[in-house]
């Protein structure tokens, strides 16, 4: 009788640990890094850079540095030059109930003189450089086993055949621009890279993770400089910390600083709730439909005002009418050879959210609030308090 108890003792208290364990585990916030291609996918090769190889290694430092937070969990998709399938690549952060999956590549491009960062979002796009850039991302599925049933007839030589498959985009489409928007902005602030934008793409890895993702294209191998720059050990440390950093930004805003502060839904998820800081829009070509905050009538300080940022370029405008649909009261800030344009000034929130409605009516869909005090850009939130 006394084993019996025992033995009862002993299994009550190792099922109080794992329960434990698990729960512990349960409130850390759980990031999937996926590091591009692998093995016999080499990905994109110039000049004897190879990206599968940079791609494992930035993973893998993003991870250490996450990994030294004890309130985040680091779920990688490989750690060691194997092959994993897009589906598979997915499937590993949807198992693990992932709250961001970042996927880590190189771009390449017949232009050898292409360089700077860009940072994908999941979704549909018109415009060739993405769509080229998903086939590249894409024809890695060529070299899976039966690929042509896995994928139920997917071409990636034709990735818009996507566009009947993206119902799941939308519900996290907000935060990942938030999360991508991060990326681009610590690239541009912290390490002077030149920011390609944050862009749309049918990217069949990111279509099937059913969480925020993004798809980061860290710079051009096929760059002889940039090549060298994402070879080398300085490089690669300052890359990943870039990435690691705007994660932890991107956690902070939505989930807070602590384990504690994980809000659980009826899933396992945490809410995904509108940032405090609007999304900034997609540059370049490529535009994005950002959503800006609930109107809020919140006084603000002396010295706040208001602006609605229409888009950001690494082309120079004049600030006439004729260059900006009709609207007039355009100012601009700039940030290495990116120029930002903004429409009208506002002393209160309710008449930016006015001003933002007719930007929106003039075509600047992509639209949204920024605001700044005394000169210095800060969160609208921050604004409204």
């Amino acid at each position: 009788m006394g084993i019996s108890h025992h033995k009862k003792a002993l299994f009550l208290l190792t099922f109080f640990c794992l329960s434990t364990g698990i729960f512990a585990q349960s409130n850390k916030f759980r990031v999937a890094l996926d590091a591009g291609h692998g093995a016999k996918d080499f990905g994109a090769v110039y000049n004897g850079v190879i990206e599968k190889n940079i791609a494992l290694s930035v993973a893998l430092k993003v991870g250490k540095i996450l990994e030294a937070h004890n309130d985040i969990e680091v779920i990688y998709t490989r750690k060691t030059d194997v092959f994993i399938d897009l589906i598979e690549r997915a499937n590993i952060a949807n198992r693990a109930d992932a709250h961001v999956f970042v996927s880590i590549h190189c771009n390449a491009n017949k232009n050898t003189a292409a360089y700077g960062t860009e940072t994908y979002v999941m979704g549909m796009s018109k415009n060739a450089s993405n769509l080229e850039a998903a086939k590249r991302e894409n024809s890695v599925l060529t070299l899976e086993k039966d690929y042509k049933e896995k994928y139920g007839g997917f071409d990636p030589n034709s990735p818009e055949t996507l566009i009947g498959m993206t119902l799941m985009q939308e519900e996290y489409l907000e935060n990942s621009i938030s999360l991508a928007t991060k990326i681009q902005d610590i690239f541009t602030d912290a390490l002077h890279k030149r920011s390609r934008g944050v862009k749309q793409a049918p990217f069949m890895v990111l279509h099937k993770a059913y969480m925020p993702r993004v798809l980061i294209e860290t710079g051009f191998i096929s760059n002889p400089a940039e090549g060298a720059y994402l070879d080398s050990e300085v490089g690669q440390n300052e890359i990943s910390k870039a990435i690691a950093d705007a994660i932890i930004s991107y956690k902070k805003e939505y989930f807070g600083s602590g384990s504690n502060q994980v809000a659980s839904t009826t899933s396992t998820r945490p809410s995904q709730r509108v940032p405090d800081k609007p999304a900034a829009p997609v540059v370049d070509e490529e535009e994005v439909v950002v959503k800006t905050p609930p109107v809020a009538k919140t006084p603000v300080k002396a010295g706040t005002v208001f602006k609605v940022q229409l888009a950001a370029s690494s082309t120079k405008l004049d600030l006439i009418p004729s260059n900006f649909n009709g609207l007039n009261s355009i100012s601009m800030t700039s940030a290495g050879d990116q120029y930002r344009y903004m429409y009208g000034e506002a002393d209160s929130y309710d008449e930016a959210k006015r001003l933002l409605q007719e930007a929106k009516g003039r075509g600047y869909n992509s639209a949204f609030v920024v605001a700044f005090r005394d000169g210095k850009k800060i969160s609208v939130q921050e604004a409204l308090k």
